[in-house]
């Protein structure tokens, strides 16, 4: 389980945070560190900071946006401090682990994701998530360092490894819904390509204005990924998408040869 499990830190900017991170990593087992943007270089202070981490600082890869450090994965988390205007999908650090083991158990691979240390993720960023976790922290004193964070969610994994259980509860944790799914979740690339379609097709039909969008992408975005679309599904999708783009440039080009006639 632990080697699908990938922290994503996004716009660091203290190098001895992307070291820590690193030792926390190695702690529990995880590998696979992503950077989104760092502002901050992996110098000395993060060698030091990683304490005998440095192979996870030599590996890990530094990508431009967080499309790109989240690619391929079925399940993505975001870490969020605060409520937000839309509700998503929240869960506990437990639960985090829980939801990690049954995605990998499914053949995916899991995307945690971490913010800035000033202001954590935007809400265009959390939108991209699957759902959020919250660290129940003292409401007195709740700010963590980013390091700290990664050392409490990767605990998490590697309780959810660990775990011992018997065979018939492995396989309802294995399989969010009772049975043996016949298709992977769909991954990250897949469902933003699916968003952007579904976009398009909603202002070709006049449902959208691309002007004046207010919430409904953002609602709709929630509401797809809450259901967890498998590959088939959201190709099923796109199918009918395309379907109702014909029809709608169907009925645009005999309204505009109406439109001519009166002329």
């Amino acid at each position: 389980m632990l080697d699908q499990i990938r922290i994503v830190l996004v716009n660091t900017t203290h190098s001895g945070n992307i070291g820590a991170a690193a030792r926390a990593m190695k702690n529990m087992g995880v590998t696979q560190l992503v950077l989104v943007d760092p502002i901050a270089e992996i110098d000395g202070d993060a060698i030091v900071r990683a304490s005998g981490a440095a192979e996870i600082l030599d590996s890990c890869i530094i990508v431009s946006s967080l499309d790109e450090a989240v690619a391929g994965c079925g399940l993505v988390i975001g870490t969020s401090a605060r409520g937000r205007h839309i509700p998503w999908p929240l869960c506990t650090p437990r639960e985090c682990g829980t939801k990690a083991k049954q995605a990998v158990a499914n053949s995916n691979s899991v995307a945690l994701v971490f913010g800035r240390e000033s202001r954590g993720l935007t809400n265009e960023e959390l939108h991209k998530c699957n759902a959020h976790v919250h660290i129940p922290t003292n409401p007195d004193f709740s700010s963590l360092n980013i390091a700290a964070a990664v050392q409490v969610l990767c605990y998490e994994m590697r309780m959810s490894a660990l775990e011992g259980e018997s065979a018939e509860v492995e396989q309802k944790s294995a399989n969010s819904w009772g049975v043996e799914w016949d298709y992977e979740m769909a991954p990250h690339s897949d469902m933003e390509r699916f968003f952007d379609h579904l976009k398009d097709s909603l202002v070709d039909i006049g449902f959208l204005d691309p002007n004046t969008p207010k919430q409904l992408m953002t609602r709709l975005r929630r509401m797809f990924q809450r259901t967890a679309l498998d590959k088939m599904e959201v190709s099923m999708m796109r199918g009918i998408l395309a379907a109702v783009q014909r029809k709608a440039k169907v009925a645009n080009d005999v309204d505009k040869n109406n439109e001519s006639g009166k002329k």
